[in-house]
């Protein structure tokens, strides 16, 4: 699997290739080549920075001799007109950089600045708020990023480092004796992977709740009453810890939380958040 750092290269340049083209026309017809800038990339309206290292790394990849200064870090909260980013040299570069670094980080601080919406909602209480996969493909990894500079908390990556078995898994695989032997079978030759379990109905908590080798169980779509009983029914066990799941909003978030749930997982964090209004100002030099 290629490393953090090889994707976001690979991301970079897509965004450019799409954006430039065989060149940007317009820079090159209206902008004297020896004209200098300064800009600055600006907050626009409150919110939680994320992707301000991506954005710098593209006005670099323009123009490496751009003089490039980060201001405020990832996981700031700013207000309107917070100054973000300093850009200085070839003003040619950083117009052709503009968009693509504003496109990433206006993104990625919009998923930071939803998540700690949510996660400010259930501050007093034991639960978390997880994120999901559904996110943007190939953007993965910054989004879950940008969900820990809101506060939030990572579900797994992908389909490699934790087992979730949902109902289609258990309609295909036969039933529980034959997910507790593929269990056991996963933890034998993995022990360091966890598996998760979605029950449905309270007779699957507990179910699931005597087998072994079960770190989570997902509770999807279930009442609040039905929640509260999951958790009564686990117990003061640390394990397995208990998510729920299903149309989460930020209207029914805290009631969730108060049913003394483990985590909360929220799918809108990332295929929802619209992205913070941030500009890119201008001064003569």
């Amino acid at each position: 699997m290629p490393s953090p750092q090889e994707i976001v290269t690979t991301l970079i340049e897509l965004a450019l290739a799409e954006d430039i083209g065989a060149g940007d026309v317009t820079s090159r017809y209206f902008i004297p080549e020896a004209r200098r800038a300064r800009a600055f990339a600006t907050a626009r309206h409150d919110g939680v920075i994320s992707g301000i290292g991506v954005a710098a790394r593209v006005f670099l990849a323009v123009d490496p001799d751009l003089d490039v200064e980060i201001l405020i870090p990832d996981g700031s909260q700013v207000a309107a007109g917070a100054l973000l980013m300093r850009i200085e040299g070839s003003a040619r570069a950083i117009l052709t950089a503009e968009r693509s670094a504003l496109n990433f980080l206006q993104r990625l601080s919009g998923v930071a600045t939803l998540t700690a919406r949510y996660v400010a909602l259930v501050k007093d209480t034991s639960a978390r708020i997880l994120d999901t996969r559904k996110t943007t493909p190939g953007y993965r990894l910054l989004e879950k990023q940008a969900v820990l500079h809101g506060g939030g908390t990572n579900h797994r990556l992908g389909l490699y480092d934790r087992a979730m078995v949902k109902d289609n898994h258990l309609v295909a695989e036969g039933g529980t004796p034959a997910i507790q032997a593929a269990i056991h079978r996963l933890k034998a030759e993995h022990p360091e992977v966890e598996v998760e379990l979605e029950a449905d109905s309270l007779d699957q908590v507990r179910s699931f709740l005597a087998m072994d080798g079960v770190d989570h169980l997902l509770l999807d779509n279930m009442t609040l009453a039905d929640l509260r009983q999951a958790v009564a029914a686990r117990g003061e066990h640390p394990r397995p810890q208990l998510e729920a799941s299903g149309g989460v909003t930020l209207d029914t978030l805290r009631d969730l939380a108060l049913t003394g749930v483990d985590f909360i997982s929220v799918g809108a964090l990332t295929h929802s958040a619209p992205a913070l209004d941030i500009g890119l100002d201008f001064q003569q030099i």
